[in-house]
């Protein structure tokens, strides 16, 4: 797999997230999702680092990381 395909993975997964917090049933496990949200901002922000400290590029997303993390952290909360 490679990063495009990983990148339409996790849109694909946000797509249904967002389908099944519309469900009245949204607030079971609500802790889990919470930490699995966070988890996977952490990993997203990374990988963000990851693609720009080897594109050469001048660090555009050094901002969207730090968000992207302090985000995960309130989220654990």
């Amino acid at each position: 797999m490679n990063e495009y395909e990983a990148s339409l993975i996790i849109r694909s997964g946000a797509e249904q997230l967002s389908a099944a917090s519309s469900d009245p049933r949204s607030e079971e496990g609500y802790a889990a999702v919470k930490l699995n949200i966070s988890e996977a901002l952490e990993r997203i922000a990374e990988a963000l680092g990851n693609f720009e400290a080897s594109s050469g590029a001048p660090r555009h997303s050094t901002g969207w990381v730090q968000d992207l993390r302090r985000v995960a952290d309130d989220l654990r909360e």
